[in-house]
């Protein structure tokens, strides 16, 4: 298999967390998304999306989202369960990936996106170009915001986020607070349930993978 990555980018960092758990070490490839490789016509033919992650597998096949990704590779590899090992946890795992995915790091995206000065004319993802709306910054900073207060509240009957047990919900939610920092939208002062979970779970080994 082969992983191409970019160390700078959230969506790729979630895969790399999840490898790490389970101990695995992808043969990486980096793609210079600041250079706008991404674009070029020979990234084009691995994903014409112009996006990482991407895991190519060893017949050639080429898996291009973060969830199709930690689902071959916990089939591959069950130990440790990442996406739970009942069909309830496996349920809720993947319910509250979503919404961290939706009401998270898709505000967060439109916050950095549409206000970044080296992403004009690129304020969305993708091989189309999409002109910046300022605006649409301001909403997602609110709405990062409010997300985080959402996951403080969920937080104060759990101890991880889909549950009793660390899931990608908890790799995903790590992701988007520790990127929503870069952005200056730190976890609020009297979320101290999130704070409790927020330290717990940078705290393990592979954190910083």
């Amino acid at each position: 298999m082969k992983f191409y990555d970019c160390r700078t980018a959230p969506s790729p960092r979630r895969v790399r967390i999840f490898a790490a758990e389970k101990g695995l070490q992808l043969q990486t490839i980096e793609v210079d998304l600041r250079s706008g490789e991404q674009f070029t016509a020979e990234f084009r033919e691995i994903n014409p999306d112009c996006t990482v992650p991407v895991l190519e597998l060893d017949d050639g096949t080429r898996l291009t989202e973060v969830l199709a990704i930690f689902q071959y590779l916990e089939e591959l590899h069950p130990e440790p369960a990442l996406i739970g090992q009942t069909a309830e946890q496996r349920a809720i795992a993947m319910m509250w990936t979503l919404k961290v995915e939706q009401h998270g790091l898709a505000a967060m995206r439109d916050a950095f996106r549409n206000s970044a000065k080296g992403l004009e004319g690129h304020a969305m993802t993708g091989p189309i170009q999409y002109e910046q709306i300022p605006e649409l910054a301001e909403r997602g900073r609110k709405a990062t915001t409010l997300f985080l207060e959402r996951l403080d509240r969920r937080l104060a009957d759990t101890e991880f986020i889909a549950g009793d047990y660390y899931s990608i919900a908890d790799i995903t939610a790590l992701v988007f607070v520790e990127f929503a920092a870069w952005l200056k939208i730190g976890i609020p002062e009297n979320a101290k349930n999130l704070q409790r979970w927020y330290e717990a779970a940078a705290s393990r080994p592979v954190a910083a993978s």
